[in-house]
């Protein structure tokens, strides 16, 4: 017989797991992006007359990989608080 403290670690691993996976496309696509902007930013010194190109793309970048990171955030959070609701419900 497993101890009601065990079911609760394994709920809770479960839903960690769960939340985990929301938005996780968008976040390792925002981090791409801000590594690549950065990458971008730096290689804009060694770029000669390209040099303003190479350095508003990597900006660009860096703002859309920071975009994407947000909104991975926003929807996790609305993700939570679904759930929690909907845990508050049930317990009603």
């Amino acid at each position: 017989m497993t101890s009601s403290g065990s079911d609760t670690e394994d709920k809770v691993a479960a839903y960690r797991a769960e939340i985990r996976a929301v938005g996780r496309t968008q976040r390792l696509a925002g981090f791409g992006l801000v590594l690549l902007g950065a990458v971008l930013v730096w290689a804009a010194t060694r770029a000669g007359g390209l040099a303003e190109i190479v350095q508003m793309a990597g900006y660009g970048s860096l703002a859309a990989g920071w975009a994407l990171m947000l909104a991975a955030i926003f929807l996790r959070t609305r993700y939570h608080r679904r759930r929690m609701a909907e845990l508050d419900e049930s317990l009603q």
